[in-house]
This record gives structure tokens, sequence and C-alpha cells, in this order.
């Protein structure tokens, strides 16, 4: 009886159909759109070598990366504002989101400058946008820095944020050099809940950030800790 029922309910369902036209299965995980690799690297790899490391108590107390904040300036833009136009468009195609246009705060007569004149561009990545973000950063446009040996591991802040710069906006695919018209640099900052620049600089670190070796600074900080 129960099989009978089966079949009468097969029949009169209808299958969905794909764009084409020809019957389609139901999407999968996949093609709805798979989470970011270093997201799933953090979680499966780099959490339990933290722990290790540091000795957490808990996986909440383990550091992770909270934003992304890219800065572009462009001072120039107060004499031409096709300066400001370009580095905003180039900015929105290597971050794949809407920037924001960042104005002076006060007026510099030395630089011709007044108040509330925009002189740059900036944005702020999170979550699944963030960690393809710094996937893309790692893996293909920082390898083309013209003779790139590794990252300085200088700049922490004290309390666990590196910010790095970079002098070329070229070395994201996303820019099409022939179309470049001005070479611009950015300001990239990584924001992590890390508690010391130890601990920021094992994560960052852990998630493929190709440092230079390690300063005397950050192992007495390890000794020390």
């Amino acid at each position: 009886m129960a099989k009978e029922k089966a079949e009468k309910k097969a029949k009169t369902e209808k299958p969905e159909k794909g764009p084409t036209g020809t019957a389609s299965k139901k999407k999968t995980v996949q093609e709805k759109g798979a989470p970011p690799r270093l997201w799933v690297r953090y979680k499966s790899d780099v959490v339990g070598q933290m722990m290790k490391r540091f000795q957490y108590k808990s996986v909440m107390q383990v550091p992770r990366l909270e934003k992304i904040a890219v800065n572009v300036g462009a001072g120039q833009a107060t004499q031409d504002p096709k300066i400001l136009d370009n580095a905003v468009k180039e900015l929105e195609l290597i971050t794949g989101q809407k920037v924001a246009v960042t104005k002076s705060k006060k007026a510099i007569s030395n630089f011709k400058l007044r108040e509330g004149i925009p002189i740059g561009c900036r944005v702020t990545l999170r979550k699944a946008r963030m960690y393809e973000f710094l996937d893309r950063f790692i893996s293909i446009a920082l390898p083309r820095v013209r003779d790139f040996r590794g990252v300085s591991d200088t700049s922490f802040d004290g309390h666990g944020n590196y910010t790095m710069g970079i002098k070329e906006q070229i070395i994201f695919p996303e820019i099409d050099v022939d179309k470049v018209a001005r070479i611009t640099g950015m300001d990239v900052t990584f924001v992590t809940t890390a508690a010391s620049d130890i601990e920021a600089y094992e994560l960052l670190k852990s998630l493929g950030m190709p440092f230079v070796k390690r300063q005397e600074v950050l192992q007495t900080a390890a000794t020390n800790a």
C-alpha cells in the first residue's frame, strides 16, 4: 500500500527544470557556494595548532582574523579629481566591494588642502569576502611583487594588528596594466582578536602569510610569555 502511494506521488510531482528547460537536480552545497578555503583551513588546522602552541583552555580563546581594512591615499586628487575616481574604481575591482571616499579632516595651506576635500578611499572586508581577499593576496598578488622575498614582521602595532604597504596596485590580477593611468599604493591592515603580537604573528603565519625570518624581539616575547 505504501509502495503504491509513493509511485503515485512520484508521477504527480513535476521535476525541477534548469535554465535550458531540462530536468535538473537540486543544487548541491558546492553549487550554492563553498566556504572560502582559508576559513576551512582555519577551522580544521589553525585552531588546533594555536591551542597546542599557546595552551589555550577553550576554542573561544583562539585568535581569529576579524577584518581587513584597505586604504588608498590620493592627495593629488585636489589638483586632478580623475586620480581619485580611478583609485575608487581600481579598489572596487580588487576587493569586489563598494568603497568609501575619505575626506580631509583639517586644512593645510602648504598642501593647498581645505577641510572636507576628498583625498582617498577605503574599504573594510569581513567574513567570507575577507578570507577570499586574503587568499588572493597571499597566493597571487604578493608573489608578483618585484624581487619578493617575504613580508616584514616588524609592522605589528602592539595590539595584535598588522599593517603593510603595497607600492603598486598592478600586483593584483584584477587590474589591467594597459589601462592603468597612474601607479598608486595602498595600506592593508589585518585586524585580529589576538591579545599580543606574537599570537597575531602565529595566526597570520598559519594562514599562509609569507613572513621573513622572525626577529629577535618576537623570540623574546615568546620566551617571556
